[in-house]
């Protein structure tokens, strides 16, 4: 595919833009950038020496650019949902929007009602690209497919709370952070079907919920359970069970796995593991394939929105 300039736009100069350009320069795939803050964007534009626009997305728009072929947005949280509607209502026709899509659960509703039929928002769950969770993916279905899996999602609370943060981020931290291990788990062993869900506490900067627990059957008639206990020691994990072998993925950029009889632990070897050492852990590949439009691993809009009864059932989140 080849793309000029004005054809991939990121929306964005802060940390995560960044990452994306690394990428794109490595690909030698030309963009531009349209940032707010004055400090970003000299330091976006000095570093990756490319186009970059400042005043924010509304003011660059009314100067009637064209409209490019693909835009990926790394704005905060809580702008997510309005860039994400100014683009479509704009006419760009492929968006890959940072997780979770949204500041507050009901603005996703806006942007499934807003895309036409013939536009594609995807969402940025890098990890579902990470070169672990793709050699796994092989695994499995060389075993025949998952019969248990489990997951823990725990947050360091003592470090998020001091954290400066928009209110959004902090009150659906599970949404913007959680999800991440979350939607990997259930990209591996299938959707919930069933799903019996308690969580309870409260913490200062997170008062609905603070320690989640709970099991189900998913879409492949997998057995499944989670815990996350925010005001406790723990990390994210992922335990992924078949006939033949447990594959456990602690940290989740790792592979190792325990085989039927043996209670010995033992690392995999992981096929293009430098593109997760060299770049952030899974964007390589996950922007390599928004720019190839290979859509096929990716958690679209629609999908995201079904998944809203799920997650908010998990989190114990209000939702409207």
């Amino acid at each position: 595919m080849k793309v000029f300039e004005n054809d991939l736009w990121i929306i964005g100069t802060g940390l995560m833009a960044k990452e994306y350009a690394k990428v794109l320069k490595a690909l030698d795939v030309p963009f531009i950038a349209i940032g707010r803050g004055e400090k970003n964007y000299e330091e976006f534009r000095s570093e990756f020496g490319v186009t970059v626009y400042c005043g924010g997305l509304s003011k660059f728009l009314s100067e009637s650019p064209k409209i490019p072929k693909k835009v990926i947005v790394t704005v905060g949280i809580e702008a997510l949902a309005d860039t994400t509607l100014q683009l479509l209502n704009y006419g760009v026709l492929d968006i890959l929007l940072e997780k979770p899509g949204f500041g507050y659960p009901s603005e996703i509703k806006s942007i499934v009602n807003t895309k036409a039929e013939n536009q594609t928002v995807l969402l940025a769950y890098n990890r579902r690209f990470y070169s672990s969770i793709r050699t796994v993916r092989k695994l499995i279905k060389a075993d025949g497919g998952v019969t248990s899996f489990f997951f823990e999602f725990t947050e360091w609370s003592h470090s998020i709370r001091d954290l400066v943060k928009h209110p959004a981020e902090h009150n659906n931290w599970f949404f913007g952070n959680s999800t991440h291990v979350i939607d990997t788990a259930f990209y591996l062993g299938g959707k919930p079907k069933v799903l019996s869900a308690y969580h309870s506490g409260s913490i200062d900067w997170h008062p609905s919920s603070a320690i989640f627990v709970g099991s189900g059957i998913s879409t492949s008639e997998a057995l499944f359970s989670y815990t996350a206990n925010w005001e406790a020691p723990g990390r994210w994990a992922i335990e992924i069970m078949t006939k033949k072998h447990r594959f456990i993925l602690k940290p989740m950029e790792k592979l190792a796995v325990q085989v039927i009889g043996s209670v010995q632990i033992n690392p995999i070897e992981i096929k293009d593991e430098e593109y997760d050492i060299d770049f952030k852990p899974g964007l390589y590949l996950q922007t390599r394939a928004f720019l190839e439009n290979d859509y096929s691993d990716f958690c679209s809009i629609s999908e995201q929105f079904e998944m809203m009864d799920i997650y908010i059932k998990m989190s114990g989140y209000p939702y409207e």
